[in-house]
């Protein structure tokens, strides 16, 4: 029988392959812990609007978040529930954790502090700094959207190959502003009245703030690799040393305050894949250049004269 109307039939081919691919179930606990994840973001985006006095409290928030984000990919691959709606959840969910929360964090402790300073004034390097700091807390949005969507593309569902991040992952980088942002509000603003050096100190941290976050929205897409620690420490047996550094991680969060720790661990591990890039690219480089020039000149024959 001749089809008189091919566009109708290939409309219903169409929408019964939509239909044939619509999501029919999904894995209840590792979803509900990726939501936990993004309902952490959003309460500290609300405790961040509250005030100067929730800023701390909001950090703490986005930490609850990332333990979050740890949880749920161990419990989908232990359970075998893995699937790529619960990938897609979880780059949402971080998107608005690792992504707005800390920019928006960023954002209104350097605009609450800076004004206090000023004050109402326009005075033409107070506005020129406000746009600087708008556009550092933009860049970091940005560049973690890029992030989650490049991780995305090139994401791989076997475990075997998440043994390292290409780019500074998401929540390290929330990491770096959030133990920052803390370590301001609970330890410096705390002391700074006593000495003159925690005062030198305190609005040395608080105006560093926005490069380092412009310094980890760049990290965020480069192609500087980062090892998976969770993966790379709890997958499989490990070596003795594991233990004395697990050791010396929880001495150091005992000797020195909480935040302090969390500060010195995730500004030392962005810095890591940074002096190891450096390493590798440039000094070993060099290296190698020499060694082969010094062997090619070794290696020529000598002429008789």
């Amino acid at each position: 029988m001749l089809n008189l109307n091919p566009d109708k039939t290939r409309s219903r081919r169409l929408l019964g392959r939509v239909r044939r691919t619509r999501l029919r179930t999904i894995a209840l606990l590792p979803s509900m812990i990726t939501l936990a994840n993004g309902i952490f973001g959003f309460a500290a985006i609300g405790l961040i609007a509250k005030g100067p006095q929730y800023y701390g409290m909001a950090g703490y928030v986005i930490f609850y978040a990332m333990i979050a984000d740890a949880l749920d990919g161990r419990v989908a691959r232990i359970s075998k529930a893995t699937s790529s709606f619960g990938g897609q959840l979880d780059s949402l969910c971080d998107a608005l954790s690792f992504g707005a929360a800390p920019a928006f964090l960023m954002l209104n402790l350097m605009l609450n502090h800076h004004r206090a300073i000023v004050g109402d004034a326009e005075l033409f390097l107070g506005d020129l700094f406000e746009r600087f700091v708008w556009a550092v807390a933009i860049a970091y949005l940005s560049c973690t959207l890029i992030r989650l969507a490049r991780f995305n593309v090139e994401n791989e569902e076997d475990e075997s190959a998440h043994m390292s991040f290409i780019g500074l992952p998401s929540p390290a980088a929330a990491g770096v502003v959030a133990s920052l942002v803390m370590f301001h509000q609970h330890v410096l603003t705390d002391v700074a009245a006593d000495t003159a050096f925690f005062r030198i100190l305190q609005w040395s941290v608080l105006y560093s703030l926005p490069f380092v976050t412009l310094g980890c929205a760049l990290l965020m897409v480069s192609r500087i690799r980062y090892p998976h620690l969770f993966n790379q420490i709890f997958r499989g047996k490990k070596p003795i040393t594991y233990l004395y550094g697990a050791g010396f991680v929880f001495g150091m969060i005992y000797v020195c305050r909480l935040q302090l720790a969390l500060v010195i661990s995730f500004g030392g591990f962005a810095m890591s894949g940074v002096v190891r890039w450096f390493y590798r690219k440039i000094i070993l480089a060099k290296l190698l250049h020499r060694k082969l020039t010094s062997d090619g000149i070794s290696q020529q024959p000598v002429s008789n004269q």
